[in-house]
């Protein structure tokens, strides 16, 4: 598979005509044709119903059209960026991050920054927290947001705060008909679905042994793969799902209540390159404190652990093992 051939799958799809994909291409339809099949023999599928007029994309035909549109779009990107570099027109920070972060201050600080280094294109990659230290050290990525605590050399991490994990529950169940704090105890024999099924480690295990520590068996764990995958599915009765407290407001269908006990916290961690000395950075550090410093609503102190080291270049933000 190579990108020529997703370009003429796409123009395929588009035009849903070979011939007219063909004159759009500038190429004969026979060559255009045999990519075509070559594609589906390297993939093992069909992706084209051939004899309907006009054609028509299978199931997994119209999932590949949708991953490649992604991949086409990330290459232009890449390519427009990488141009920008090398004419000095811009510079790139790529920046990491966890769903759940949309939630907290993320979309603030990347606002921020727009505003204090208009010259700078910001490319954000959602990626989980597993996944930002590799990148970290490949380069494929400057900085990032996770909630998952390492102790590669290679990287500096530093807690930005320990944000309070809330289950949320299926209305017109006995567990929801109280707002008060719920100990992690008594979620014992309780149905709980638990995210990102994959890559491992991650926040799933960091929520599975949490329930360990405290005693908690579940009747059942269900694993998926997003967070809004796992509400929809406590919203359908489904079960009971522990988030961080600032990705509550994604529903409203569920109720949702403060976990108590040791441990009932995930950390939000920044992450860069050791030894990397960019400005961008050290912008981005003096912006996040800014931030905090306005106390905005999604750092509400009922929710949130905040460091008291005054600075997040102190030693004890520092990211330990779990």
């Amino acid at each position: 598979m190579d990108l020529r051939q997703l370009r003429y799958f796409v123009a395929v799809a588009r035009e849903r005509n070979f011939t007219r994909a063909a004159q759009m291409l500038h190429i004969a339809q026979p060559p255009l044709s045999r990519q075509i099949q070559l594609l589906e023999e390297d993939l093992g599928v069909p992706l084209i119903i051939r004899t309907s007029r006009p054609i028509r994309l299978t199931e997994a035909g119209r999932l590949f059209y949708e991953q490649a549109l992604q991949v086409l779009g990330r290459v232009e990107q890449m390519q427009s960026a990488t141009r920008r570099i090398g004419l000095n027109q811009n510079s790139v920070v790529s920046i990491g991050f966890v769903a759940s972060t949309l939630y907290g201050g993320l979309p603030s600080l990347v606002r921020k920054l727009r505003q204090r280094a208009p010259d700078v294109d910001i490319q954000l990659l959602e990626m989980v927290s597993v996944q930002q230290i590799p990148a970290l050290k490949e380069g494929r990525i400057d900085m990032g947001f996770g909630r998952l605590r390492h102790s590669d050399p290679n990287v500096v991490g530093t807690v930005l705060r320990e944000e309070r994990l809330v289950v949320a529950i299926p209305k017109d169940t006995p567990l929801a008909e109280d707002a008060s704090p719920l100990a992690v105890a008594a979620l014992a024999g309780q149905k709980v679905i638990v995210y990102p099924k994959e890559p491992r480690p991650g926040y799933a295990d960091h929520v599975l042994n949490l329930l360990q520590s405290h005693d908690a068996r579940p009747a059942e764990v269900q694993e998926v793969r997003e967070i809004q995958t796992a509400l929809g599915l406590v919203a359908a009765e489904a079960g009971v799902c522990i988030i961080p407290s600032s990705a509550r407001q994604m529903r409203s269908d569920v109720h949702y209540r403060l976990l108590e006990g040791e441990g009932a916290t995930s950390p939000v961690i920044l992450s860069h390159r050791a030894g990397d000395n960019s400005r961008y950075i050290e912008l981005v550090k003096r912006l996040i404190e800014e931030m905090y410093a306005e106390n905005p609503p999604w750092l509400d102190p009922a929710y949130n652990f905040v460091p008291t080291h005054g600075s997040i270049d102190s030693p004890a933000a520092h990211v330990e093992t779990f």
